[in-house]
C-alpha cells in the first residue's frame, strides 16, 4: 500500500512539473543577445558608425543588449513607423529627461518610441555603457542612431516556435568582420593637401547591406596644421558622406546653437561660408558643414548644405581651431600665420 501511494505521488508530481513548465511565461525562457554600437581605432581617428552587426533574428520575448565601446556618441533608437525623426537632443518626445531617453530594458511594441539617449564610452566611465530593449511581439523593426542619419539596422522578431537562423557566435563573428571592413575602409580614405591652403574636414562614405546602412568615417582634419602669411585664406571642405563637423576658433557655442554659424560669418557668391580673423582670441564658428542629404522620391528636394568654410587671417599669430562635435576624438588643428 505504501509503495502504491508513493507511486501515485510521484506520478502526480511529474504531471505538476510538466504543467508548471508549460505555463511558464515566455520571458522566463527568453534569451538575451549581445551586440555592439560603433567601433574605433586606438587613436580614435577612424570610426565605424554602425550597429555591429546590423541585422539579427530573435524570438518574441527576447532582449538585445547593446554595448557602447567608443568615444563617439551614439543612440539606440526605435521610432514609431512614419514618425518624424527627432534630433539626438530631444529623442522620444513627450516629457522625461532632456534628451528624451526611455529606461533601460524598455519594451518595444512598435507603437511607442524607445530611445537610449546619447551614450559613449568616455574616459570618465570605468566600463562601457550598455542599453537593452525587450521585444515582446513579432515583426521587423528598424533601428536608428539619432546622432548619425545613415546608421541603421534591422531587428527580425520571430514567433518562439520558429527556428532561428543564427546563434550568438555567428553574430560575434559577423560583428568582427564588419568592424574590420569599416575601419580598414576608413583608414584608406584619409588624404592630405600638404601643398595648398586646403584642409579636408573629415572623410567618410556610406555603405549598405541587408540590414541597413553603415558609415566608415575619419574624424580628423587632414593636414590640420597650415603655415600661411598675413592676408591669405584657408579653406576647409568636408568629404563626409553624412557626419557633421565644425571649424571653431575660440570658445565653442552652446550645444543647441552649434548647427548655425556665428554672426561674424558671411556668405561668398559661391555659397561658401567665410570669416575674417584678426586675433587668436577671436571667436568664429562655422556652424555644421556637411554634404546634402540624399533625396527621396515623393519628398521635397533637400537644399544644398554648406560644405566649404573659409577664413582670412589679417594678423600674425598661432590660431587654434577644433570641431566642437569631435574634438575629444582628436579632431583639432592650428593655423600659423607669418607676417
Amino acid at each position: 500500500m505504501t509503495n502504491l501511494i508513493a507511486s501515485q505521488f510521484r506520478s502526480t508530481f511529474r504531471r505538476c512539473v510538466v504543467m508548471t513548465t508549460l505555463l511558464l511565461p515566455l520571458p522566463a525562457m527568453a534569451s538575451t543577445w549581445l551586440l555592439q554600437v560603433g567601433a574605433q581605432t586606438g587613436d580614435k581617428a577612424h570610426q565605424a558608425l554602425a550597429f555591429l552587426p546590423n541585422e539579427i533574428w530573435v524570438h518574441s520575448g527576447d532582449s538585445i543588449t547593446w554595448t557602447f565601446p567608443t568615444n563617439e556618441v551614439h543612440t539606440v533608437t526605435f521610432l514609431v513607423p512614419l514618425q518624424m525623426r527627432p534630433n539626438r537632443f530631444t529623442g522620444c518626445s513627450g516629457g522625461g529627461p532632456p534628451d528624451g531617453r526611455t529606461p533601460d530594458f524598455s519594451v518595444y511594441y512598435g507603437t511607442v518610441c524607445v530611445n537610449s539617449g546619447v551614450l559613449s564610452n568616455s574616459s570618465a566611465l570605468p566600463n562601457a555603457p550598455t542599453y537593452s530593449v525587450v521585444f515582446p511581439v513579432t515583426g521587423n523593426f528598424k533601428l536608428v542612431c539619432l546622432a548619425h542619419p545613415n546608421m541603421t539596422a534591422t531587428i527580425h522578431v520571430l514567433d518562439s516556435s520558429t527556428p532561428l537562423p543564427h546563434d550568438q557566435s555567428f553574430y560575434d563573428k559577423q560583428a568582427d568582420r564588419q568592424r574590420a571592413d569599416l575601419l580598414s575602409d576608413a583608414m584608406a580614405s584619409a588624404h592630405d593637401h600638404p601643398d595648398s591652403n586646403d584642409v579636408t574636414a573629415g572623410v567618410g562614405h556610406i555603405m549598405g547591406n541587408g540590414g541597413g546602412t553603415q558609415t566608415a568615417s575619419v574624424m580628423r582634419f587632414m593636414d590640420a596644421t597650415k603655415v600661411i602669411h598675413v592676408g591669405e585664406t584657408v579653406q576647409w571642405t568636408t568629404a563626409e558622406g553624412v557626419t557633421n563637423h565644425t571649424i571653431t576658433f575660440g570658445p565653442e557655442p552652446d550645444p543647441l546653437n552649434q548647427i548655425l554659424p556665428s554672426a561674424n560669418v558671411t556668405l561668398d557668391p559661391d555659397g561658401a561660408r567665410h570669416a575674417v580673423i584678426s586675433s587668436p582670441s577671436d571667436a568664429v564658428h562655422s556652424g555644421f558643414i556637411t554634404e546634402s542629404p540624399q533625396d527621396r522620391t515623393g519628398l521635397a528636394q533637400a537644399p544644398l548644405s554648406a560644405t566649404h568654410f573659409r577664413v582670412t587671417f589679417t594678423q600674425p599669430g598661432v590660431y587654434q581651431y577644433k570641431c566642437v562635435l569631435h574634438d575629444e576624438l582628436g579632431m583639432v588643428g592650428q593655423v600659423i600665420v607669418l607676417p
